[in-house]
């Protein structure tokens, strides 16, 4: 039987983050300029916003639940990109 640390080592979140390494600031400066370009249209900025809204009041159908959930995973991994972009652009500034 899998423990809950178990499935938090092997969720999709988990899983991303070893293999994105966050931590390691090794992208070239090129690289992480072009990973902090990444960002949401405001389409999908405004859909967000829209569900997140009406997720607050029990207002989502299951689909919509689905849909709030892959925004979410989506904006972890983004946001772990980010992390390692701003990394490797703060040495790249130091001049390492």
């Amino acid at each position: 039987m899998a423990t809950e640390a178990d499935t938090t080592l092997t969720s999709d979140t988990a899983i991303l983050s070893r293999l994105i390494r966050a931590e390691d600031d090794s992208l070239s400066a090129a690289a992480a300029e072009a990973l902090l370009r990444i960002r949401f249209e405001p389409r999908d900025l405004d859909r967000i916003h829209d569900l997140v809204t009406r997720n607050q009041d029990d207002g989502l159908t299951p689909a919509e639940q689905v849909e709030l959930e892959n925004y979410r995973r989506v904006s972890f991994m983004l946001d772990l990109l980010h992390s390692k972009a701003r990394r490797s652009m703060k040495n790249h500034q130091a001049g390492r």
